[in-house]
């Protein structure tokens, strides 16, 4: 199986090479540069005839070629879509008849490979599900399809979205472009380092304690994790319908909160989106205002930042990115709450491993699926897993959501929930801040540590990761490692967020590509 679809994918790219000239000219007439270009840079093009979706596909293929698995080798993606150039083919037919077909018309997706697709397999990162074809896609992903996006893709996970290296046993060590010893976080790191690299334009991941905002936050990205419900889990592997997420990551804000338009809405399939009536905003482009940071109240979550010589780098960035909120017209209050911790809410709220076994075993034992597992038993029993997530699946194995513990954890969750708006509230706040991880992501081999975003899944309020800035340059971080900053708020007030998030990227600009994946020449 393997070995067909390399096969493929080196079709593909030699088509793809075929075009180099075109590239390096386009490369070369900042009207037309595909390095770091966005959703509307890309349309414009097409609209004024001066780029086709086949051309921009190729322009990515040519991009994976280069870096995924030669080169910097990040490898960040699981299977190239053997049939994007087709499906590139026929938007550009459509395209000259009638116009885009939707608003994302031609742009190339990196999808979390968890997510389902029926024209490519859905493992999880396991081998366990390697070759794996679902009998239909995922509700978000027959929106995307809808929307004219062309899935380029499947990316590298944490395994089954396990834990935050992103290895996986199908997969491997998915490597970060900004520091090639260090993890790009996770789960969603495929994503994440895709996206960083320019393998796509736009991308999903899923977040169930820090998925999409850790490698949003460690490759200079912005991720966003909706409120739960906004947007459909159907046909996405599950770890904890309690916690689980999924949305967009993308260079800019605009680009997330485009991808985010796509995805919201009711599905019948997943019942957490019955309480976003009343809830989803027609466009959340026009809360995209550079002003929007004017007149707002912002909390710091002082709880959410280290106080050991490990978290300077980290508290140095973010201490500047508040000056510069407060600068743009925000006022910072700080808030100090003992119940907002990182650890107390990994070890005593998050109920993501009591979750894991019935939620998965939800998926994988649908009579449609045909799944060639049908529990987590299974996967233990048959050794198709990397020794990275053993401890954790063998753990949820033996927990019961009957039991005395799982239900205290609720109840901690109730009065989390009660308390974070309460803390709104008495301050007159319209967000919190703090830094996404309270210090740099960890080099290969470690286990991701003090990341904050606990707070947004344990509460399951809506969450924004920005570019927050860099640490200082190293040896093998010519530029810095990135640093994330994440903004939280109420529930279904995404608008808010983006708003504030947008002024803050307009006033900051610190989105910076990796200099491990150049522009090809």
């Amino acid at each position: 199986m393997r070995a067909i679809l390399r096969s493929r994918f080196s079709v593909a790219v030699g088509l793809a090479l075929s075009l180099h000239a075109y590239h390096a000219s386009a490369e070369g007439d900042s009207r037309l540069k595909l390095q770091e270009a966005t959703v509307a840079d890309v349309q414009s093009a097409m609209k004024d005839g001066k780029l086709t979706a086949r051309q921009l596909v190729d322009f990515y293929l040519a991009r994976i070629d280069a870096y995924d698995k030669k080169g910097p080798a990040l490898n960040a993606v699981i299977l190239v879509n053997p049939k994007a150039r087709e499906i590139a083919d026929d938007l550009d037919a459509k395209f000259k008849a009638s116009g885009p077909v939707g608003p994302l018309h031609g742009v190339p997706v990196l999808l979390k490979d968890n997510t389902n697709t029926a024209d490519m397999p859905t493992t999880g990162g396991s081998l366990s599900l390697e070759g794996y074809v679902p009998p239909e896609d995922a509700t978000i992903v027959k929106k995307l399809k809808a929307a004219g996006a062309i899935i380029i893709a499947k990316t590298n996970l944490h395994e089954f979205a396990v834990w935050g290296e992103t290895i996986s046993s199908l997969g491997g060590q998915t490597r970060n472009p900004y520091d090639l010893t260090r993890t790009p976080g996770g789960s969603s790191g495929g994503t994440g380092a895709g996206l960083a690299a320019n393998f796509g334009l736009v991308g999903i991941g899923t977040d169930t304690i820090n998925s999409i905002r850790s490698p949003a936050s460690a490759n200079s990205l912005v991720g966003i994790r909706p409120t739960v419900g906004l947007v459909s889990r159907t046909g996405i592997i599950p770890y904890s319908f309690v916690q689980d997420a999924a949305g967009p990551l993308a260079r800019t804000l605009t680009d997330a909160v485009k991808t985010l338009n796509v995805l919201v809405g009711y599905d019948a399939g997943d019942p957490a989106t019955a309480w976003n009536a009343g809830h989803v905003e027609k466009d959340y482009t026009t809360f995209l205002k550079a002003d929007g940071l004017k007149g707002a109240r912002i909390g710091i979550v002082e709880t959410l930042f280290g106080k050991e010589p490990v978290h300077q780098d980290v508290n140095n960035v973010t201490r500047e990115a508040i000056r510069r909120m407060e600068e743009a017209g925000a006022t910072m209050v700080s808030i100090r709450d003992p119940m907002l911790d990182t650890n107390k809410l990994v070890t005593g709220v998050s109920v993501h491993l009591y979750d894991l076994k019935p939620d998965l075993n939800s998926y994988l034992s649908d009579p449609k699926a045909n799944a060639p597992v049908k529990s987590l038993e299974e996967i233990i029993a048959s050794g198709k897993f990397s020794p990275n997530i053993g401890d954790e699946i063998r753990k949820s194995q033996g927990l019961d959501r009957d039991s005395a513990e799982y239900k205290d954890r609720l109840f901690i969750r109730a009065k989390l929930r009660d308390r974070v708006m309460q803390i709104m509230a008495e301050n007159q706040l319209d967000a919190l801040v703090y830094p996404h991880q309270q210090r740099l992501v960890v080099p290969i081999g470690a286990r991701q540590v003090e990341r904050n975003g606990i707070l947004g899944s344990a509460t399951g309020f809506p969450a924004i990761t920005v570019p927050g800035g860099f640490s200082p340059p190293s040896e093998s971080a010519p530029i810095g490692v990135p640093v994330g900053v994440e903004l939280l708020g109420r529930p279904w007030d995404e608008a808010t967020l983006i708003r504030l998030a947008y002024s803050f990227e307009q006033a900051t600009k610190f989105r910076r590509p990796p200099e491990s994946t150049p522009p090809i020449q």
